[in-house]
Formats: structure tokens, sequence, C-alpha cells
């Protein structure tokens, strides 16, 4: 699929955005491992969490859905079945980790695959601490890659310096920790998103979280909770560049999750000179929601160091086309993590984005922007199979002069089915 876009005289309007992508993996697969019926309202309909919805179904868990609601009947670890076929995960690196600690500890072998690109993503981060703790894991190229062969077996918990920050490493590893004998004690480098861990308290494990270490004590059953997803952050960041950009341009977006773990976004725009204020505060599952308001504004640069990298990783592409419209210089640093992605993140945004004029220098771990928003062309540009690098060329174009043609632009169903949508209602 090409899709063509071209600039925008002003972006005005109210808008909801797509589900939590994070929350929605979530809470599906923790309330398959609870005890009792979950209804997870606003759950997200794309083709990464359907591929978590279906590994559980194909476990034995008992999980419906209709539209944007999913019913889980939880019987705890021991209503977990033996697949009789390969889970496939799809693109899904969420599904694949996370469904690695889960698979460690159970009672049965399981197979672990996925498309081709996430076939091509390194598991070694994950299946060397699951080693440490037992498990009994087999991949391509000794371990590195998927499809990935698991033979449940008992685990232990350990104590684990984790190397670099991650979400789902984290999270692989509380869910193996879970079903160990004795505590599994993660210590972090830096801020990642704790959706885990709020999830998993909610539902009753015993866990703690004091300055960058958490403990989990194994022993307590899950209890089901119903769960209503938020807006997802990730995607509202789209827009909260395209109205920074665009001339003229206001917009409300609702009910919008405000992770501290996910907010890095917000920040940096804001640090950068855009206008985005945060309204209407509140909680919901424990997780802090709000509506977001922005304007159009003049962007100066800025430069990003790895200390806070984990609380806008995925929001660096689209960061990228808001410094190439901001006035003066621009880095990234610390963001080596972006070339494991679903693509090498940082080699294409500096590709595509050359192709469109702008002055951007890729480096090892991230790249260099001279920025200025007269720069930017229309051109033909490839999405690489990504979704975050299919919207962030299509916000370029928004400001970029004549048309921009952007390949494989269906990518953009792996996370925000209605983007193309919503970018045309908001005109």
């Amino acid at each position: 699929m090409i899709k063509a876009v071209s600039a925008r005289t002003r972006l005005r309007g109210e808008m909801t955005i797509d589900p939590d992508k994070s929350i929605s993996h979530r809470s599906v697969l923790f309330s398959a491992l609870a005890h009792g019926d979950a209804q997870i309202n606003n759950f997200l309909i794309a083709e990464d969490t359907l591929s978590t919805l279906s590994c559980v179904q194909r476990m034995g868990v008992r999980a419906k859905r209709e539209g944007r609601t999913v019913w889980v009947s939880g019987q705890g670890w021991e209503g977990l079945r033996e697949p009789a076929t390969i889970l496939d995960c799809g693109n899904s690196g969420t599904t694949m980790r996370m469904f690695s600690g889960v698979l460690a500890g159970s009672r049965f072998f399981s197979i672990l695959s996925g498309d081709e690109s996430l076939n091509r993503r390194p598991m070694r981060r994950v299946i060397e601490p699951l080693k440490k703790m037992g498990a009994r894991i087999q991949g391509r190229s000794g371990g590195t890659y998927a499809p990935l062969a698991i033979n449940g077996t008992p685990l232990r918990g350990i104590s684990y310096d984790m190397p670099v920050a991650s979400a789902q490493v984290k999270s692989c590893l509380l869910l193996a920790g879970l079903q160990a004998e004795g505590a599994t004690i993660i210590n972090e480098p830096g801020i990642s998103r704790n959706h885990t861990e709020i999830m998993l308290q909610a539902m009753g494990a015993d866990l703690s979280v004091r300055d960058m270490t958490i403990t989990l004590q194994p022993g307590n059953k899950l209890h089901a909770q119903d769960i209503t997803v938020p807006g997802d952050i990730s995607s509202a960041a789209f827009f909260l560049v395209a109205a920074s950009i665009v001339p003229d341009s206001e917009l409300l977006i609702k009910d919008v999750g405000l992770n501290p773990g996910r907010c890095g976004v917000i920040s940096i725009l804001n640090q950068m000179g855009a206008a985005i204020q945060i309204e209407n505060r509140r909680r919901s599952c424990g997780e802090e929601v709000g509506d977001l308001v922005v304007k159009s504004s003049a962007l100066k640069g800025i430069s990003l160091d790895g200390s806070t990298i984990g609380t806008y990783i995925d929001e660096i592409p689209v960061l990228a086309v808001a410094m190439a419209a901001a006035e003066g210089r621009s880095e990234v640093s610390g963001a080596g993590e972006l070339r494991v992605k679903e693509t090498d993140r940082i080699e294409a945004v500096c590709k595509e984005l050359s192709t469109m004029g702008v002055d951007i220098t890729e480096k090892d771990d991230g790249f260099i922007v001279n920025g200025s928003r007269n720069s930017l062309k229309g051109a033909v540009v490839e999405s690489h199979g990504d979704h975050r690098i299919a919207m962030s060329l299509a916000v370029a174009a928004l400001i970029a002069e004549g048309v921009t043609s952007i390949r494989d632009a269906q990518a953009v169903e792996i996370s925000f089915p209605r983007f193309w949508d919503e970018l045309e209602r908001l005109r």
C-alpha cells in the first residue's frame, strides 16, 4: 500500500487515541495467569495485541473478544495447557519476550516463533537471564534468535543487574519469577515503563519497588481485575508533534495514559518550545490518565543522551521529525536499542528523512539533525515495514513541499489502525 500525503495548513479538533498497546498486551496475558473472570475494556485491536490474545487462547485459556471488549477466564498457572501448535507471535517482540518468561517455568514443551522480522530480533537478552534461573531454552544461532523451543522446568529466583533498561526483559523475568523458588531481584540501570509492576501489584503479587530495584517474592496467587485500557501515549506522540509543527493547529487528545515511565516525549517537546498542557488528571486501574492540549509553536533544537531514554525510546523516530522542523542543531545519543526494533530505526529514519531533504547524520547510537522546517521536500519514502517509521514520515509530510508517497503504509495496522483516518479527519 502506498499512501500519498501532502502539506496541511492546520490541524484542528478533538480526538481519542487508540488504546495503549503495552497495557493491552499485559491485561490479556496477566488475566490468563490470574484466578477468576476479567473484563478488559478499550482493548487495542491491532496485529500485535491480537497475537498475544491468540497465544493465550492456544494455551487453553478461555478468552473471547467482541469489538474492544475482551473477557478472560483465568485458572492460574495450572490452567495453562501445552499448545498443540507453534505459538505465533507475529511481529510482536512484547508477546515473544513475555511468553518466554511464562513458558520457562511451565510443565510442558512449547515453541515461540514470529514473522521474518521478529525472528531476526535478538532474544539472547531474555534467554541468558532465564537460563540463570534454570530455564531450558534453545534458539537459532546458539539461542540468539527465534524460533525458541522451551522445555518448561522448575525455576529459581535470581538477583539480576540489567545491562540496559528494557520493560520487555524486566517483564519476562518477573513473570518467570512468579513461578520460581525464592525471590527474584531486578536492578535497573535506568527508568523503563512500569506497567507490569503496577498491574501485578493490583492483582496481588508480592512485589515491591525501591529506587531502581524491584523485588518479587513468589507464592501469592494473582486475582483477576476488570481493566480499562487508556489511550496510548506512543500513538498520541505523532499528533503532538504534528500539531506542534503545522501552523495554526490546536488539538485536544482525550484519555491518554500518562505513566511517568512513558511521558518523556511530552517533557522533551516542551523543552523544545512546544505548547502542551495536561488537563483533567486522574487515575484508572493504578495508571495516570489525562487530556492533552497541544498548539502549534516554534521549536528549537535539543540534545538527548541515554539517561532517561526508556521514557521515550519508541517516540524517537517522530522526535526526529520535530528536530527536523526545529531551528538549530539537535543530537540523540545512547539510543542504540533502536537498531534492534522492528527495523533498524536509526538507519531507517536517517535514510528516509535525508531523502526528504533533512540534514541528518547517522551515528552508532543515534543521529545529529540540523533543523530547518523549510528544508523538507516531498519524496518517495519507505516505511521499512515499521509502523512508527510510517507514521513519522506521514508527520514529516505535513510540512513538506509537494507530495510524499509512503510505501508499505499499511504497517500502521500493527499499533494504530485508525491513524490514516484520524489524520484526514483533523485537516
